[in-house]
This record gives structure tokens, sequence and C-alpha cells, in this order.
């Protein structure tokens, strides 16, 4: 090899070192609402899936069996276990944790698993999101929380990257009824703009709080504006110099000790910071903007 191949090989290598790590998640399989008219859950699925599996993508899902409530449903869970992807826990019906007693918790938590099992067979499905990311109401709903996910063999798909991609499923589904083509590109021009503003916010607090950039963890949600958007997504990360991996390798760094280990101390990043005594950057808010976003159009059922 001449001087000049093994140099670029080395600048190439060392590139590849440096590019920060990103676990895509999506939560809310199979149902994500409202939709637009004349659109379902399995064809939501199956746009996401594809942009997942063209872009070489990775991503962890996870369920809430409430939903999965008829054929349509069932086949979107199965499309995602047939492409690939990890099926993992969001509860039941999706209650908060703050809600429940931890009985009430552990029902919301196994009364899933029989699904899970069905369609996870032996993958990596013990993996539990909180929905609302609600871990409890104080320091002892959330201990004995993490104890039944301890003793159930549980690790906890944290999130270290989000840009709030739910506010934009019922302003996408209004605009789309409404026929109003004007507000459906200003649609898909803020949400480019939140993921990407979120991106140094998310850089900016794992400096903070861990000195470096950790691999990432990405909540994003099964929703017909994600599922149509979800190909920028992609190229937009790519462009900002991630490399896409799964949620076992990003939560294998230090960082998510007391994610993977429940017995250990949790520390959140608000904790963390807290502790640090440092501020944490905000990330932008369009949730005003989005609610006066197309008024009054048809109003559109959940299925």
């Amino acid at each position: 090899m001449s001087k000049r191949c093994l140099a670029a090989a080395v600048l190439l290598l060392a590139s590849c070192a440096s590019a920060p790590e990103l676990a895509i998640t999506i939560d809310d399989l199979p149902v994500h609402s409202p939709y637009p008219p004349g659109t379902t859950p399995l064809e939501v699925s199956q746009e996401m899936i594809a942009a997942l599996k063209s872009g070489g993508v990775p991503a962890t899902t996870f369920v809430n069996g409430v939903n999965a409530k008829d054929g349509p449903t069932m086949e979107a869970l199965e499309d995602w276990r047939d492409a690939g992807f990890i099926l993992g826990n969001h509860s039941w019906s999706h209650r908060h944790l703050n809600e429940m007693s931890v009985d009430e918790f552990e029902t919301e938590l196994t009364r899933n698993e029989p699904l899970l099992e069905r369609l996870g067979g032996n993958s990596d499905w013990r993996w539990f999101r909180y929905p609302f990311l609600d871990e409890g109401k104080d320091e002892a709903q959330r201990i004995e929380a993490r104890r039944v996910l301890q003793r159930r063999g549980y690790r906890v798909a944290d999130v270290t990257m989000s840009f709030s991609d739910w506010q934009f499923t019922p302003a996408y589904a209004r605009c789309v009824a409404a026929g109003d083509k004007q507000a459906i590109a200003e649609l898909e021009r803020m949400y480019m703009e939140v993921a990407e503003k979120n991106i140094p916010v998310a850089r900016e607090t794992a400096r903070k709080l861990y000195g470096r950039d950790i691999p990432f963890v990405l909540l994003m949600h099964v929703s017909a504006m994600s599922a149509h958007m979800m190909p920028e997504v992609i190229e937009l990360y790519r462009k900002s110099g991630f490399r896409f991996v799964t949620l076992s390798k990003a939560e294998s760094d230090p960082a998510y000790r007391s994610d993977i280990d429940l017995s250990a101390e949790r520390l959140s990043q608000w904790d963390l910071a807290k502790a640090k005594g440092v501020d944490l950057p905000l990330p932008p808010d369009p949730s005003a903007k989005l609610a006066a976003m197309c008024p009054g159009g048809p109003t559109v059922t959940n299925p």
C-alpha cells in the first residue's frame, strides 16, 4: 500500500471512530393517532419500515398490546418483526406510572409479555420504555418499579435525543384532512428544522454531563407524519455525521449503566445536571404554532 493510500485509510478509520453513534427507537406500535383520513396504522408501519430498511438503519420499537386489536394491527406488528426489528415493551395500555400502584404497573408490564413472546421469540425483546417517560411520582415508586423490571429481566430504553415528533401528529392529520398543501409544506419544514436544532442540544447536554459525546438514543413515534418524513430524518442524521447502531450497542456505554443494571442508583439527566450544578440547554418548542395550524379543518376520528 502506498503512503498516500495508507494515510487515507488512517483518516477514514479515525473519522469512523470519532463519529457519534445513534440508536433509533420508535414508540406506540401499532397505533399512534390521529391519522389523516384514509390512512391506516398498517400503511404507516409499512411506510416507516420501508424507509428504515432502505436506509439500512436498525431500530428498536415499543408495543402497546391494547392496540393490537384486529388483523391489520397485528399484521403491522408482524411486519416489524419480519423486517428484523426488535419489538420491546411499552406497557399494555400506555398509562402514566405516577397514576398507578406498583402492582398495577407490574400488571401493565406482564400483560404485554405473551404478545411479545409470540412475536419476538428468542429476540432481544426485554427492553422497556416508560410511557410518557414517566418513571414514578417519587423516589420510592421509582425504586419499586425498577425492582419489578429487574426481577423480570428488563433493561430500560433511555432517551438522550428527541425532537418531540409526536407534537406534529394532530396538526399533520388536520392539514391533510383540510387539503392544505401550503400548511403541509410548512409542517415538513418545521419538522426538519426542529429535528436539526435538537442535535446540538443533545450533544451539548452530553458534553456538560459526561464531558463527551455519548451514543445517543433517539425517541420517535409510529405516526403518519414521522413515517412520511423518515427518509429525510435518516438523511439528516447521516449528514450530521452519525453512525446508526442498535439500542443494545448504544446502551453498552457507561452513561447508561443505571438503565442496564436496575439495582444501581438511577440518576436522570436532570438529576446529574443538578448534582453537577450545570444548566442544560432547552430544546425549541413548536407547540404553539402547531396548535394553531389548520384550525377548523375536518374532524379526524382516531381508529
